[in-house]
């Protein structure tokens, strides 16, 4: 669905934001302004003016995709225009300031709106790359699943070291108690856990098993193969999260950015209606 939107109604809001794009440089290019080309002439004011409502229009989407009443267009409609308008709006917004940028509020307003498409940008290439990441890293498992069978290798480790001596058994319980998957929001965008208890225990259960003889040797393979075996599902389980903490934090960062934007716009409109 997130491929399909770029392609929505045979390219029908690609056409609109370049039909859109081309008219803005057509007038920009044979417009003769008084002096350089800036946002005060007329068609500074026009540019702009569509610069803005396309701001508008463009944060409306933020709420529009969680209503789910019937509306004349579809979802998919919004979020196609979404990209492909958001694109065209900086071609718009660069002509409407005629290239004149200063320390003001008008440049961090265009700052702002920058940072707000590129961020938009990532964040279409993250909501199509990055769940089929998820879905090739769980092999097609669900979170949930690959979080069971680490439940269900670790009730096999505690069987296995019970054949075992007691720093061993110790090790598997260490490792049931304190392996954790996520944490703090920097553990799960690292998708690691430095001190994890159960790399821990495999390396020492490999230590202790080269002077393991007859069947502690065997049980001591085994819990070597089930650990190893927890340890991989567990890296697979770290790196789902840090794919889904990737998706959070480019929303923890658009939607206030975009909320900043519209404040800077607001400021900007209110700054050129009262000075110039």
């Amino acid at each position: 669905m997130h491929v399909s939107i770029l392609f929505f109604r045979n390219f029908l809001y690609l056409k609109i934001a370049a039909a859109l794009a081309v008219v803005a440089l057509l007038a920009y290019t044979i417009d003769e302004p008084l002096g350089k080309p800036n946002g005060g002439t007329w068609l500074g004011y026009t540019l702009g003016t569509i610069g803005a409502l396309l701001i508008l229009w463009l944060t409306w989407f933020g709420i529009r995709k969680r209503r789910y009443g019937k509306g004349k267009l579809l979802l998919e409609d919004w979020m196609s225009g979404h990209v492909y308008l958001g694109v065209a709006l900086l071609v718009v917004a660069t002509l409407h300031s005629g290239m004149q940028f200063g320390w003001n509020v008008h440049t961090l307003a265009y700052g702002l709106m920058t940072f707000v498409i590129l961020s938009g940008l990532f964040g279409l290439y993250a909501y199509i790359r990055l769940p089929r990441l998820r879905t090739e890293n769980r092999a097609g498992m669900t979170l949930d699943d690959v979080m069971g069978m680490i439940a269900g290798i670790s009730k096999e480790c505690y069987d296995v070291a019970a054949r075992l001596d007691d720093e061993v058994g110790q090790l598997v319980q260490k490792a049931d108690a304190d392996t954790r998957v996520g944490g703090s929001f920097w553990r799960q965008l690292s998708g690691r856990d430095p001190n994890c208890a159960t790399t821990h225990a495999l390396d020492r259960v490999r230590e202790l098993a080269e002077g393991f003889t007859g069947t502690d040797a065997d049980a001591g393979r085994q819990l070597i193969t089930l650990l190893a075996r927890k340890v991989e599902l567990l890296r697979r389980a770290r790196r789902d999260v840090q794919l889904k903490a990737l998706l959070d934090v480019w929303l923890y960062v658009h939607i206030p950015m975009t909320i900043a934007l519209l404040a800077a716009l607001f400021v900007h409109i209110v700054t050129v209606f009262l000075y110039w």
